[in-house]
């Protein structure tokens, strides 16, 4: 198959649009228009995760964690970044990262980490803002509910767990058509009024080409009549960090070793202990210390992430518990979630899980 096919469902899973600005999430080498015979997941894009695709033969990896982060100068291979980079293209595999819009969305990387410890009723811990968008257009009454429909089929009008949200006003529009047209509506030279309804719908930034697409093949007007809102509005379903609950609530000490068999983890970094039940829980894959504030602020008794700092633990000030378990130990479980995804899509696809443990960090206990 044809790489754009698999990259255009890996981008319905997790839409470029959610990755943070710092990211570089999406196809790194490789053009869309090859084809794909096999492919191989990982965490990370390492030397020997890609010599472990040149030996099974797959000319494309998915990893987790993007090979290039910054722009890159020189290819000599004075680093391993260089060296992958430059060896896949010799061996025309083609690279692709599915990285922070992967942790921002709600069945990604911290589902996945949240299905391990068995929590429920999961949300987003910090709402994302700056991704949705207000839609207003106005057309005959007539054509409303046609039109309505296909911006709703097209992703837009959804709002938390709600779909086909709108607002619709009755109005009266003027419009004179001019030299050249075709209207759908009145005749050339003259002014025509209408009843037009107005339908505002919001639609998150993933969704804006094909809600645009929708409303220019439904909208009866030679010149459709819309404009184009950004908002503010946090998305209720997309975001960074994860809120759950245990269904039974447990001892401190008694979560914590259930993390540590869960995670398979060598060790676990923690604040004192506070002597409270969890039953509230805040997780973040990766690096999580920035969503300290918004676990306290949510009620949790305990977060768990990654890649804490010594003077950053104090932050916690009696007021939760601070759990790190390691960067790569709370991503682990996203390569299983991606090969699942895919392989459901594509079950007749060539996918392979890689063999390697990328782990950077070794323990001496």
């Amino acid at each position: 198959m044809r790489l754009k096919e698999i990259t255009d469902f890996l981008e319905t899973l997790a839409p470029l649009a959610y990755q943070e600005e710092y990211d570089n999430s999406g196809l790194l080498v490789g053009s869309s228009d090859e084809d794909v015979k096999s492919a191989l997941i990982s965490l990370d894009c390492t030397e020997v995760v890609l010599d472990e695709a040149i030996r099974k033969g797959c000319n494309l990896i998915i990893s987790h964690h993007p090979i290039v982060f910054k722009g890159l100068k020189r290819f000599n291979g004075k680093n391993y970044v260089e060296r992958v980079v430059m060896k896949a293209i010799k061996h025309n595999i083609a690279l692709y990262a599915i990285h922070t819009n992967y942790d921002n969305v709600l069945d990604g990387v911290n589902k996945a980490l949240a299905d391990r410890l068995g929590l429920k009723n999961l949300k987003p811990l910090a709402p994302k803002s700056g991704i949705l968008k207000k839609l207003v257009t106005f057309c005959p009454s007539a054509q409303a509910t046609e039109v309505r429909q296909a911006l709703f089929t097209a992703g837009a009008g959804n709002i938390g767990n709600y779909s086909e949200c709108s607002y619709n006003t009755e109005g009266l529009g003027t419009f004179k058509a001019g030299p050249g047209s075709t209207p759908f509506l009145g005749q050339q030279g003259e002014q025509h009024r209408e009843s037009e309804t107005r339908i505002e719908v919001i639609f998150s930034i993933a969704s804006e080409g094909k809600v645009l697409k929708a409303l220019f093949e439904t909208h009866p007007y030679e010149e459709v009549a819309y404009d184009l809102y950004p908002i503010s509005n946090a998305h209720p379903l997309v975001g960074s960090g994860m809120l759950g609950d245990l269904e039974n609530p447990m001892n401190e000490l008694d979560f914590l070793k259930l993390v540590k068999k869960q995670l398979n983890c060598s060790l676990i970094r923690h604040t004192n202990l506070l002597g409270k039940e969890i039953q509230k829980v805040a997780i973040c894959g990766g690096s999580g210390s920035f969503l300290l504030p918004q676990a306290i602020q949510a009620g949790a008794s305990v977060f768990i992430t990654a890649d804490y700092k010594y003077h950053e633990f104090f932050d916690a000030e009696g007021r939760i518990v601070i759990a790190d378990v390691g960067h790569y130990e709370s991503e682990q479980f996203t390569q299983t979630l991606l090969f699942e995804r895919i392989s459901e899509k594509f079950p007749n696809f060539a996918l392979h899980l890689t063999e390697q443990n990328t782990n950077p960090v070794n323990y001496l206990i």
